[in-house]
Protein backbone atom coordinates (compact mmCIF):
# COMPACT_ATOMS: atom_id res chain seq x y z
CA UNK A 1 0.00 0.00 0.00
CA UNK A 2 1.72 3.66 -1.18
CA UNK A 3 1.23 6.81 0.30
CA UNK A 4 1.12 8.37 -3.53
CA UNK A 5 -2.23 6.46 -3.84
CA UNK A 6 -3.88 8.73 -1.06
CA UNK A 7 -2.96 11.75 -2.75
CA UNK A 8 -5.34 14.30 -4.98
CA UNK A 9 -5.06 17.90 -6.54
CA UNK A 10 -6.82 20.22 -5.39
CA UNK A 11 -6.48 23.65 -6.79
CA UNK A 12 -5.08 26.67 -4.25
CA UNK A 13 -7.76 28.74 -4.38
CA UNK A 14 -10.13 25.81 -2.70
CA UNK A 15 -7.77 26.08 0.89
CA UNK A 16 -10.03 28.07 2.95
CA UNK A 17 -7.55 30.73 4.86
CA UNK A 18 -10.58 32.16 6.90
CA UNK A 19 -13.51 30.46 8.80
CA UNK A 20 -17.16 31.30 7.40
CA UNK A 21 -18.58 34.56 8.24
CA UNK A 22 -20.93 32.51 10.07
CA UNK A 23 -19.78 29.75 12.05
CA UNK A 24 -22.15 26.54 11.73
CA UNK A 25 -23.10 27.42 7.74
CA UNK A 26 -20.04 25.58 6.15
CA UNK A 27 -21.59 23.01 2.99
CA UNK A 28 -22.18 19.67 3.91
CA UNK A 29 -21.40 16.52 2.13
CA UNK A 30 -23.38 13.56 2.68
CA UNK A 31 -21.46 9.93 1.95
CA UNK A 32 -23.38 7.10 2.38
CA UNK A 33 -20.98 4.23 1.79
CA UNK A 34 -23.08 1.36 1.19
CA UNK A 35 -24.81 2.46 -1.86
CA UNK A 36 -22.50 5.63 -2.61
CA UNK A 37 -24.38 8.07 -2.72
CA UNK A 38 -23.47 11.97 -2.46
CA UNK A 39 -25.65 14.23 -1.16
CA UNK A 40 -25.10 18.35 -0.99
CA UNK A 41 -26.08 19.81 2.11
CA UNK A 42 -25.31 22.81 4.74
CA UNK A 43 -24.64 22.62 8.34
CA UNK A 44 -28.08 23.46 9.43
CA UNK A 45 -29.34 19.87 8.12
CA UNK A 46 -26.77 18.08 10.15
CA UNK A 47 -29.02 17.76 13.50
CA UNK A 48 -32.18 16.32 10.88
CA UNK A 49 -29.78 13.99 9.32
CA UNK A 50 -29.36 12.02 12.34
CA UNK A 51 -31.01 9.21 13.89
CA UNK A 52 -32.71 9.59 16.89
CA UNK A 53 -30.71 7.45 19.62
CA UNK A 54 -27.33 8.18 18.05
CA UNK A 55 -24.51 8.82 20.40
CA UNK A 56 -22.49 11.80 19.39
CA UNK A 57 -19.02 11.77 20.42
CA UNK A 58 -17.30 15.26 20.11
CA UNK A 59 -12.97 15.92 21.27
CA UNK A 60 -13.67 18.64 23.84
CA UNK A 61 -9.63 19.76 24.00
CA UNK A 62 -9.13 23.16 23.69
CA UNK A 63 -6.18 24.52 21.46
CA UNK A 64 -3.21 26.49 23.43
CA UNK A 65 -1.54 29.60 22.14
CA UNK A 66 1.18 27.64 21.00
CA UNK A 67 3.07 30.22 19.12
CA UNK A 68 5.66 32.60 20.98
CA UNK A 69 8.20 35.02 19.35
CA UNK A 70 11.89 35.84 21.18
CA UNK A 71 13.84 37.87 20.39
CA UNK A 72 18.14 36.38 20.27
CA UNK A 73 20.37 38.11 23.10
CA UNK A 74 23.22 37.97 20.91
CA UNK A 75 21.75 39.53 17.49
CA UNK A 76 17.89 40.66 18.30
CA UNK A 77 17.04 38.40 15.61
CA UNK A 78 13.18 37.20 15.58
CA UNK A 79 12.62 33.65 16.18
CA UNK A 80 9.25 31.40 16.46
CA UNK A 81 9.15 29.02 19.22
CA UNK A 82 6.48 26.19 18.84
CA UNK A 83 5.48 25.02 21.82
CA UNK A 84 4.80 21.56 21.97
CA UNK A 85 5.54 19.83 25.18
CA UNK A 86 5.69 20.90 28.93
CA UNK A 87 8.68 19.39 30.54
CA UNK A 88 9.84 19.45 34.12
CA UNK A 89 12.27 22.68 35.68
CA UNK A 90 10.70 25.45 33.59
CA UNK A 91 11.63 23.21 30.01
CA UNK A 92 9.87 23.06 26.92
CA UNK A 93 10.25 20.81 23.99
CA UNK A 94 9.94 23.46 21.29
CA UNK A 95 9.70 23.39 17.39
CA UNK A 96 12.06 26.14 16.49
CA UNK A 97 12.34 28.25 13.26
CA UNK A 98 15.98 29.17 11.64
CA UNK A 99 16.82 25.14 13.17
CA UNK A 100 20.15 25.64 12.28
CA UNK A 101 21.46 28.84 13.98
CA UNK A 102 19.44 27.78 17.35
CA UNK A 103 22.49 25.57 19.32
CA UNK A 104 22.50 24.87 22.78
CA UNK A 105 23.44 27.66 25.18
CA UNK A 106 21.92 30.54 22.96
CA UNK A 107 19.59 32.92 24.61
CA UNK A 108 16.42 34.93 23.65
CA UNK A 109 14.15 37.65 25.54
CA UNK A 110 10.22 37.19 25.48
CA UNK A 111 7.39 39.73 26.33
CA UNK A 112 6.61 39.88 29.59
CA UNK A 113 10.42 40.00 31.01
CA UNK A 114 10.69 35.81 29.84
CA UNK A 115 14.04 34.40 29.20
CA UNK A 116 14.88 31.38 27.61
CA UNK A 117 18.18 29.31 26.89
CA UNK A 118 18.04 26.43 24.59
CA UNK A 119 19.44 23.16 26.45
CA UNK A 120 19.60 20.43 23.65
CA UNK A 121 18.94 19.61 20.06
CA UNK A 122 16.20 16.65 19.85
CA UNK A 123 15.60 16.61 16.28
CA UNK A 124 16.20 18.50 12.89
CA UNK A 125 14.21 21.47 14.23
CA UNK A 126 13.04 20.28 17.86
CA UNK A 127 15.16 21.90 20.81
CA UNK A 128 14.57 21.68 24.41
CA UNK A 129 14.31 25.49 25.71
CA UNK A 130 14.73 25.95 29.51
CA UNK A 131 12.58 29.39 30.72
CA UNK A 132 13.44 31.42 33.75
CA UNK A 133 10.04 30.57 35.37
CA UNK A 134 7.00 28.77 34.94
CA UNK A 135 4.82 29.14 31.66
CA UNK A 136 0.73 29.30 32.26
CA UNK A 137 -2.28 29.26 29.91
CA UNK A 138 -2.49 33.19 31.44
CA UNK A 139 0.61 34.18 30.27
CA UNK A 140 0.42 32.66 26.61
CA UNK A 141 -2.64 34.05 26.38
CA UNK A 142 -1.67 37.39 26.63
CA UNK A 143 1.67 37.27 25.10
CA UNK A 144 1.52 33.63 22.30
CA UNK A 145 -0.01 33.52 18.94
CA UNK A 146 -3.06 30.60 18.11
CA UNK A 147 -0.99 28.10 16.10
CA UNK A 148 -2.54 28.28 13.04
CA UNK A 149 -1.70 24.97 9.99
CA UNK A 150 1.25 26.05 7.57
CA UNK A 151 -1.42 26.26 4.49
CA UNK A 152 -2.95 29.05 6.40
CA UNK A 153 -1.31 31.32 4.78
CA UNK A 154 -1.51 34.89 7.00
CA UNK A 155 -0.78 35.78 10.39
CA UNK A 156 -3.03 34.93 13.44
CA UNK A 157 -5.74 37.83 14.01
CA UNK A 158 -7.69 38.14 16.62
CA UNK A 159 -11.51 36.74 15.71
CA UNK A 160 -8.66 33.10 15.13
CA UNK A 161 -8.99 33.38 19.55
CA UNK A 162 -12.59 32.23 19.31
CA UNK A 163 -13.05 30.57 15.88
CA UNK A 164 -10.27 28.29 15.94
CA UNK A 165 -11.63 26.88 18.87
CA UNK A 166 -14.79 24.84 18.79
CA UNK A 167 -17.49 26.50 21.01
CA UNK A 168 -17.50 23.63 23.50
CA UNK A 169 -13.76 23.36 24.28
CA UNK A 170 -12.54 22.66 27.72
CA UNK A 171 -9.34 20.96 28.38
CA UNK A 172 -6.23 23.24 27.22
CA UNK A 173 -3.63 20.80 25.51
CA UNK A 174 -3.68 20.73 21.89
CA UNK A 175 -1.30 22.63 19.90
CA UNK A 176 -4.11 22.19 16.54
CA UNK A 177 -7.56 22.38 16.82
CA UNK A 178 -10.08 19.28 16.25
CA UNK A 179 -11.34 20.89 13.38
CA UNK A 180 -14.74 18.84 13.27
CA UNK A 181 -15.65 20.68 15.85
CA UNK A 182 -15.14 24.48 14.81
CA UNK A 183 -18.31 23.65 12.99
CA UNK A 184 -20.51 23.31 15.71
CA UNK A 185 -22.90 25.92 17.77
CA UNK A 186 -24.51 26.02 20.69
CA UNK A 187 -28.10 25.68 18.82
CA UNK A 188 -26.85 22.90 16.49
CA UNK A 189 -26.15 21.36 19.75
CA UNK A 190 -29.69 22.06 21.04
CA UNK A 191 -30.92 20.61 18.00
CA UNK A 192 -29.04 17.79 18.14
CA UNK A 193 -30.52 16.94 21.66
CA UNK A 194 -34.06 17.79 20.81
CA UNK A 195 -33.37 15.00 17.57
CA UNK A 196 -33.83 12.75 20.68
CA UNK A 197 -29.34 12.01 19.66
CA UNK A 198 -27.25 11.65 23.14
CA UNK A 199 -23.98 13.42 23.61
CA UNK A 200 -20.84 12.42 25.15
CA UNK A 201 -17.62 14.39 25.19
CA UNK A 202 -13.83 12.77 25.29
CA UNK A 203 -10.55 15.36 25.30
CA UNK A 204 -7.77 14.21 22.66
CA UNK A 205 -4.96 16.69 22.82
CA UNK A 206 -3.69 17.44 19.12
CA UNK A 207 -0.08 17.37 18.76
CA UNK A 208 1.68 18.09 15.22
CA UNK A 209 2.03 14.74 14.41
CA UNK A 210 -1.73 14.47 13.45
CA UNK A 211 -0.85 16.86 10.34
CA UNK A 212 2.86 15.48 9.91
CA UNK A 213 3.36 14.22 6.31
CA UNK A 214 3.84 10.59 5.71
CA UNK A 215 7.81 10.12 4.58
CA UNK A 216 7.74 6.60 3.76
CA UNK A 217 6.94 5.47 0.29
CA UNK A 218 4.91 2.40 1.87
CA UNK A 219 2.32 3.52 3.72
CA UNK A 220 2.88 0.71 6.62
CA UNK A 221 6.18 1.48 7.31
CA UNK A 222 4.74 5.04 8.74
CA UNK A 223 5.50 5.52 12.37
CA UNK A 224 2.34 6.83 13.90
CA UNK A 225 3.21 9.87 16.57
CA UNK A 226 1.74 9.21 20.17
CA UNK A 227 -1.16 11.37 21.47
CA UNK A 228 -2.61 12.05 25.28
CA UNK A 229 -6.39 11.09 25.47
CA UNK A 230 -8.86 11.07 28.69
CA UNK A 231 -12.27 8.90 28.97
CA UNK A 232 -14.33 9.88 31.83
CA UNK A 233 -16.85 7.66 33.35
CA UNK A 234 -19.88 9.09 32.17
CA UNK A 235 -18.78 8.91 28.78
CA UNK A 236 -17.14 5.27 29.23
CA UNK A 237 -20.78 4.52 30.48
CA UNK A 238 -22.77 5.75 27.65
CA UNK A 239 -20.38 4.75 24.86
CA UNK A 240 -20.64 0.88 26.64
CA UNK A 241 -24.33 1.02 26.79
CA UNK A 242 -24.66 2.51 23.37
CA UNK A 243 -22.61 -0.51 21.94
CA UNK A 244 -24.50 -3.24 23.97
CA UNK A 245 -27.84 -1.61 22.78
CA UNK A 246 -27.15 -1.72 19.05
CA UNK A 247 -27.22 2.17 18.51
CA UNK A 248 -25.15 4.14 16.49
CA UNK A 249 -22.31 5.86 17.65
CA UNK A 250 -21.04 9.11 15.10
CA UNK A 251 -18.05 10.56 16.16
CA UNK A 252 -17.21 14.17 15.17
CA UNK A 253 -13.29 14.48 13.78
CA UNK A 254 -10.57 12.15 13.27
CA UNK A 255 -10.01 12.68 17.12
CA UNK A 256 -12.57 11.23 18.28
CA UNK A 257 -12.31 8.19 16.42
CA UNK A 258 -8.83 7.31 17.48
CA UNK A 259 -9.76 7.69 20.88
CA UNK A 260 -13.19 5.54 21.03
CA UNK A 261 -11.00 3.34 18.83
CA UNK A 262 -8.44 2.93 20.91
CA UNK A 263 -9.95 2.59 24.55
CA UNK A 264 -12.11 -0.04 23.72
CA UNK A 265 -11.20 -2.76 24.77
CA UNK A 266 -13.28 -6.77 26.00
CA UNK A 267 -16.57 -5.33 25.58
CA UNK A 268 -15.56 -1.84 27.94
CA UNK A 269 -13.95 1.33 26.96
CA UNK A 270 -11.17 2.17 29.49
CA UNK A 271 -11.51 5.05 31.61
CA UNK A 272 -8.57 7.99 32.41
CA UNK A 273 -6.12 9.38 30.63
CA UNK A 274 -4.42 7.07 27.84
CA UNK A 275 -1.72 7.63 25.07
CA UNK A 276 -2.48 6.31 21.71
CA UNK A 277 -0.43 5.52 18.75
CA UNK A 278 -3.24 4.29 16.42
CA UNK A 279 -3.25 4.09 12.89
CA UNK A 280 -6.01 3.36 11.29
CA UNK A 281 -5.70 2.57 7.78
CA UNK A 282 -7.76 0.55 4.92
CA UNK A 283 -7.93 -3.35 6.36
CA UNK A 284 -8.81 -1.67 9.68
CA UNK A 285 -11.90 -3.18 11.79
CA UNK A 286 -13.84 -0.56 13.66
CA UNK A 287 -15.15 -1.91 16.43
CA UNK A 288 -16.86 0.84 18.21
CA UNK A 289 -17.47 3.63 15.70
CA UNK A 290 -20.30 3.49 12.79
CA UNK A 291 -20.77 7.27 11.41
CA UNK A 292 -18.15 10.20 11.03
CA UNK A 293 -18.29 14.05 10.69
CA UNK A 294 -15.17 14.85 9.69
CA UNK A 295 -13.43 17.90 7.48
CA UNK A 296 -11.89 17.18 4.28
CA UNK A 297 -8.04 16.08 4.68
CA UNK A 298 -4.95 16.76 3.33
CA UNK A 299 -3.43 14.62 0.36
CA UNK A 300 -1.07 11.81 1.63
CA UNK A 301 -2.21 12.11 5.24
CA UNK A 302 -2.93 9.94 7.64
CA UNK A 303 -6.25 11.30 7.96
CA UNK A 304 -7.35 10.93 4.38
CA UNK A 305 -6.24 7.10 4.94
CA UNK A 306 -8.18 6.96 8.26
CA UNK A 307 -11.76 8.25 6.57
CA UNK A 308 -10.89 6.24 3.66
CA UNK A 309 -10.33 2.82 5.68
CA UNK A 310 -14.00 3.57 6.74
CA UNK A 311 -15.64 4.74 4.33
CA UNK A 312 -13.67 3.15 1.26
CA UNK A 313 -11.07 4.45 -1.03
CA UNK A 314 -13.01 4.79 -3.65
CA UNK A 315 -16.34 6.29 -2.28
CA UNK A 316 -13.74 8.91 -0.84
CA UNK A 317 -11.68 9.56 -3.54
CA UNK A 318 -15.11 9.73 -5.87
CA UNK A 319 -16.75 12.54 -2.72
CA UNK A 320 -13.34 14.29 -2.60
CA UNK A 321 -13.33 14.98 -6.73
CA UNK A 322 -17.61 16.06 -6.59
CA UNK A 323 -16.73 18.16 -3.79
CA UNK A 324 -13.60 19.97 -5.78
CA UNK A 325 -16.09 20.55 -8.90
CA UNK A 326 -18.51 21.61 -6.44
CA UNK A 327 -16.09 24.51 -5.21
CA UNK A 328 -16.43 23.30 -1.72
CA UNK A 329 -13.25 24.89 1.02
CA UNK A 330 -10.93 22.63 2.20
CA UNK A 331 -9.33 21.26 5.30
CA UNK A 332 -9.47 23.31 8.83
CA UNK A 333 -11.62 26.49 8.23
CA UNK A 334 -13.00 24.48 5.36
CA UNK A 335 -16.14 22.37 4.43
CA UNK A 336 -17.88 19.38 5.97
CA UNK A 337 -18.16 15.66 5.59
CA UNK A 338 -20.60 13.50 6.78
CA UNK A 339 -20.16 9.43 6.05
CA UNK A 340 -23.83 7.65 7.37
CA UNK A 341 -22.36 4.09 7.77
CA UNK A 342 -19.23 1.74 7.91
CA UNK A 343 -18.54 -0.27 4.60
Amino acid sequence: MKIRDFSFDLPDELIAQYPPEVRGTSNLLVLDPKDKSIKHCNMQDFPDLIDENTLVVFNNSKVRKARLFGLSSETGGKVEFFLLEKLENNCWKCMVSKAKKQKKGKTFDFPGNLKGEILNQTGTNIRTVQFNRDIDDVYLDENAHIPLPPYIRRDDELMDSTRYQSVFSEVTGSVAAPTASLHFTEDLIEKINKRGAEIAYVTLHVGLGTFAPVRTENLLDHEMHKEEFFVSDETAEKVEKAVADGRKILAVGTTSIRTLESAWAGGKLKRGTQYTDLFIYPGYTFKVVNQIFTNFHTPESTLLVLVSAFAGKENIENAYREAIEKKYKFFSYGDAMFLTQQV
